[in-house]
C-alpha cells in the first residue's frame, strides 16, 4: 500500500476576471515503513505516481512512492519538498478544473507558465519539518494563476521570529515595527515577510536582496487590515503597478 496525499478545505478566490487563488490543507494517510512494505527483498517498488479524486468537497488524492528510512537529513528534507511539490501541483489541477482550462505546466523556466494559455503560475506551501521521511505530511498549499503578468503568493502559518526580521528588514521597517505592541508587531512583520516573498517570486530577486527592500510605506495599510480582518482585503501598492491581497483565514498573501 502506498501513502496518499489528500487535499481538503479547498477554497477558490477570484482576484480579477481570470486571476485566481486556490488554497488547501494537504495531509497524508499513515503509511507502512519501507521495510514493512518490502522486507529484505531486493526488488524495488514501481516509481511512478497516479491520482484519483471524488467530487465531494473537491477532495483529491495522489499516491506516490516513499523512499527508505535510512536517509540523511538533507535527503529527508529533499523528499519532503518533493511531497509538498506534489501537493501544490495537485491543487493546480483542481484550479484548472474549476476554470475549465485544459492545460499543463511549463516548468522549464521562471516564472512558471501554462503551455497553451500562457497564464502565469506561482506556488507556495508551508508545514512542519518532519524528522523522518515516513512521518505523515501536513500543511497548507496555495496556487495562483493570472493571464496578465507574473504574480507572487506566500502562505505562512507561523510568525516570523523577531531576530530574523531585524536581520533582513530595512531600518525604516524596524523603526516602525518596534513602536508597535508585540502582538501587532508580529502580525505586521509576518505580513511584510509574505509581501517580500511574493515580490521575490515575481522579480526573481535573491533572497537577501528581496527581504531587504523597504516596504515601510505599506505598514499603515497593513495595520488597518489587521485591525479589521476580513476574508479578503486588497491593498494598492502605490510604488509599483501591483496590488496586494490578504486572505486572512488562509494566512495567504498574493501580489497580483
Amino acid at each position: 500500500m502506498m501513502p496518499t496525499l489528500h487535499l481538503t478545505q479547498i477554497q477558490f478566490t477570484q482576484l480579477q476576471p481570470m486571476t485566481w487563488c486556490a488554497t488547501a490543507q494537504v495531509s497524508e494517510s499513515p503509511c507502512l515503513t519501507y521495510r514493512d512494505l518490502w522486507g529484505q527483498s531486493p526488488r524495488r517498488p514501481i516509481d511512478n505516481a497516479s491520482y484519483s479524486y471524488t467530487d465531494e468537497w473537491y477532495k483529491r488524492s495522489w499516491q506516490y512512492h516513499i523512499p527508505p528510512d535510512n536517509l540523511s537529513v538533507r535527503d529527508i528534507a529533499c523528499a519532503q519538498r518533493q511531497r509538498q511539490r506534489l501537493g501544490v501541483r495537485l491543487l493546480l489541477q483542481q484550479l484548472l478544473d474549476k476554470l475549465a482550462l485544459s492545460d499543463t505546466l511549463d516548468e522549464s523556466a521562471f516564472p512558471y507558465r501554462l503551455v497553451k494559455g500562457g497564464h502565469y503560475v506561482c506556488f507556495s506551501h508551508t508545514g512542519g519539518k518532519n524528522k523522518t521521511v515516513n512521518t505523515p505530511l501536513s500543511g497548507t498549499v496555495a496556487v495562483v494563476i493570472s493571464p496578465h503578468r507574473p504574480i507572487g503568493v506566500d502562505v505562512e502559518v507561523n510568525n516570523i521570529a523577531w531576530h530574523v526580521a531585524k536581520r533582513f528588514y530595512s531600518d525604516s521597517e524596524i523603526s516602525i515595527l518596534q513602536s508597535l505592541p508585540v502582538i501587532q508587531r508580529d502580525t505586521i512583520a509576518k505580513l511584510l515577510w509574505q509581501i517580500k516573498e511574493s515580490f521575490i517570486k515575481i522579480h526573481q530577486y535573491k533572497l537577501a536582496q528581496g527581504l531587504g527592500i523597504d516596504y515601510s510605506y505599506l505598514i499603515d495599510d497593513l495595520i488597518d487590515t489587521s485591525r479589521e480582518p476580513s476574508a479578503l482585503t486588497v491593498i494598492t501598492d502605490h510604488k509599483s503597478p501591483y496590488q496586494i491581497a490578504v486572505l486572512t483565514i488562509q494566512q495567504t498573501v498574493i501580489v497580483f
